[in-house]
């Protein structure tokens, strides 16, 4: 018979351990205000709240072999021994300890902090036998009891939310029943159901973002999770009966190619994961509570970071192909009109009639693009009142390079140079590399002046790579040693602003994010779905972190100006394209932008986002309509970003705000004058015409 053991009240979240007859120990995780009610009985057995297979140990039954590692014989023979508290100033830390008689413990960590909605969790175990143990799968967290509320298996009231990612199509919202992924329990709850999903590789957003929720609509409670981790990940959804448990961390034997041995007297830490439950019905004000867990890292970060500044970016103006020359004229044209940064992006390094992508790991200024040194330009970037950026990929090596025949200091699988199309890749636990890297980069960025570097990533190494117990802890490690390098750049260069950019947003997980000052949305440039796609990672980064690009060319109208200013809203404002051959009304409706951008900055750094109006079935076609409505964190302030797209055009578009928002309209960004009027809450607006965007500063009167 189960029983509670122990439970703890954190902000608005009670964590509730559960403990068997065999002392195996499970955990829940529920809103404060919905007390699990005890006449709701489950057909369930306690799902463990550390998943752990070792090698040699008995694989699970119930079909589950190729499906999941989920309770094997090592979860089984885990057994509780005690649990202490660390009181803090600004929380606490709950240590559960677990033992195996063989001489493993387990450490169960939960995390909170004080006003906080989120906890963190990891695992660690400790190898105190006197026999080496491998681990095929480890978990950082594990809940159980996730429909607490419903009778039975809950049948048509589970939803199943992810986050998915394709390149230049990042965020997309993906949300299906329990029974549609077939995780229903079988009849006679014997065969497991198991969804392992995850990411293979060093862009661990290309494909699913390392997110999970579930939501018990008929109680509107969502539970969900963020993995801290830049390599291979999975989550589980599991059932074998009427209970529903969700795990993960990292990738596991079976699906990400991972074997760690543990010596005698080693120990081994897996990954942190965010963790929230929340009474809403709201996806966006859940996720909201996820994203916010990166708060403290961004109000740490640099402080010319905290007001928000604008970026200007050249890449979309000179296609990697940077050079004094044009930098001046572009400085020319960009000066005095409010932007913080300029960035040098990519070619600044490359050889004559060599691409950019093929070129980088040597970085050794081009002669030919800047023939006085960088110096100059850099001089020339500040004497204009901007601070200097500069684009480097730290990781990988271009064919074109000679670095790219440094064979000894590149990963290898099988034994051979791990090569792809048009990189190979530093050993990143390389000493050489890292001394190499500390010269080419921080002693760069340290001679020049730099005060901002943007570090892209375009491509994954895959399963893994050599010289550890699997390919996938070869990964691993590498992207640990990246971590690292980061860090490494902050101490060396106290107040350096770093852009967390892989082929745009395919590093947007919480631990690059803390790690950065910002990140690239997406490689998504200039095309219609930009608003899309900022709107969708709302749900995903805070939007404080998410650079946005508005590209805009010499042929726009006015109309497709403010459709790519207003997108920018929805995130950190980043300018690029043919701004040396603008036209003054084009100029002026820019500059428009960015006077309205710099008054809503409050409300995008801290505030709830909702997203309004019908759903787009197809990103590269938009039709349809969207509105991001933004309030600001007192209520005091918001902002509503409106963007129509091709179809039908709506007769009139209404929106319901919510009773906290304001609703007195102190300013209006779009092209033209918008027929647009807020009447007892709701918000009318009667477009004219398709592919337009108008956005409203609220205050209250």
């Amino acid at each position: 018979m189960d029983s509670i053991m122990k439970e703890y009240i954190l902000g608005d979240m009670v964590a509730r351990y559960i403990v068997d007859e065999k002392q195996h120990l499970g955990l829940q995780l529920y809103p404060s205000s919905m007390p699990i009610p005890k006449e709701i009985q489950k057909r369930a057995k306690l799902d463990g709240m550390v998943q752990l297979k070792i090698t040699g140990d008995i694989y699970p039954g119930g079909y589950a072999c190729g499906n999941t590692l989920r309770n094997s014989e090592s979860v089984e023979r885990l057994t509780f021994k005690h649990q202490e508290v660390l009181l803090k100033e600004d929380g606490q830390t709950v240590i559960t300890y677990l033992a195996d008689q063989r001489g493993y413990e387990i450490r169960h960590y939960l995390n909170w902090v004080e006003g906080e909605r989120t906890v963190e969790l990891w695992n660690e175990l400790i190898n105190q036998s006197n026999t080496p143990i491998s681990i095929e799968m480890f978990s950082s967290f594990s809940l159980s009891g996730i429909s607490p509320y419903l009778e039975g298996d809950g049948h048509h009231e589970i939803l199943i939310h992810r986050l998915m990612s394709r390149w230049s199509q990042e965020g997309k919202l993906s949300t299906q029943t329990i029974e549609e992924l077939q995780l229903d329990a079988s009849w006679t709850l014997e065969a497991v159901r198991c969804e392992r999903f995850g990411q293979i590789g060093s862009l661990p957003v290309n494909h699913y973002f390392p997110f999970l929720t579930v939501e018990d609509r008929k109680n509107h409670v969502f539970w969900g999770v963020w993995l801290a981790h830049g390599a291979s990940w999975q989550m589980e959804i599991y059932r074998k009966d009427e209970d529903i448990a969700i795990s993960g961390g990292l990738a596991d034997r079976e699906f990400g190619h991972w074997l760690k041995e543990i010596k005698p007297g080693e120990r081994f830490i897996t990954p942190k994961a965010i963790v929230s439950v929340c009474h809403t019905d709201s996806i966006d004000v859940f996720t909201k509570r996820l994203t916010d867990a990166g708060q403290r890292a961004a109000d740490a970060g640099p402080e010319e970071e905290q007001e928000l500044p604008i970026v200007f970016n050249e890449y979309c103006t000179t296609w990697g192909c940077p050079s004094h020359e044009n930098i001046r004229e572009i400085l020319d044209a960009v000066k005095g009109k409010g932007f913080t940064y300029f960035v040098i992006d990519c070619g600044w390094y490359k050889q004559a009639g060599v691409p950019w992508d093929m070129s980088m790991g040597d970085y050794e200024i081009s002669e030919e693009l800047f023939p006085e040194g960088m110096l100059k330009t850099v001089q020339a970037i500040k004497d204009a009142g901007l601070k200097p950026g500069i684009w480097f990929e730290i990781e990988g090596v271009g064919k074109a390079s000679k670095a790219y025949e440094m064979e000894e200091h590149l990963l290898h699988i099988d034994g051979k140079v791990l090569t792809t199309s048009r990189r190979r890749f530093w050993d990143m636990k390389d000493p050489w590399v890292e001394e190499y890297l500390t010269e080419k980069v921080i002693g760069f960025l340290k001679e020049y002046g730099f005060e901002y570097m943007k570090i892209d990533y375009n491509d994954t190494i895959g399963i893994g790579c050599d010289g550890f117990e699997s390919l996938g802890e070869g990964l691993r490690v590498n992207i640990e040693k990246t971590y690292n390098f980061l860090e490494k750049v902050k101490r060396e260069i106290p107040g350096m602003v770093l852009e967390n950019c892989a082929s745009g947003g395919h590093r947007l997980e919480p631990r690059f994010m803390a790690a950065t000052s910002m990140a690239s949305f997406s490689d998504a440039h200039e095309c219609e779905e930009i608003p899309i796609i900022a709107a969708n990672l709302h749900r995903a980064v805070l939007p404080r972190q998410s650079q946005i690009w508005a590209v805009i060319r010499q042929e726009d109208s006015l109309k497709r100006i403010a459709y790519s200013i207003a997108a920018t809203f929805l995130g950190r404002m980043c300018l690029s394209g043919d701004v040396t051959r603008l036209r003054m009304d084009q100029w002026n409706i820019i500059e428009k932008g960015m006077e309205f951008y710099k008054k809503i900055s409050p409300v995008i750094k801290k505030g709830q986002s909702h997203r309004f109006g019908p759903e787009v079935s197809s990103i590269r076609h938009p039709e349809g309509w969207q509105a991001i409505l933004r309030v600001g964190e007192d209520g005091d302030n918001a902002y509503i970003t409106i963007h129509i797209f091709d179809g039908t055009l709506p007769e009139i578009i209404e929106v319901s705000l919510p009773k906290d928002c304001p609703c007195y309209i102190e300013d209006v960004f779009s092209d033209s004058k918008a027929e647009i009027v807020i009447e007892k809450g709701i918000l009318k607006y009667r477009p004219m015409e398709n592919k337009k965007a108008v956005a409203l500063y609220l205050v209250r009167k």
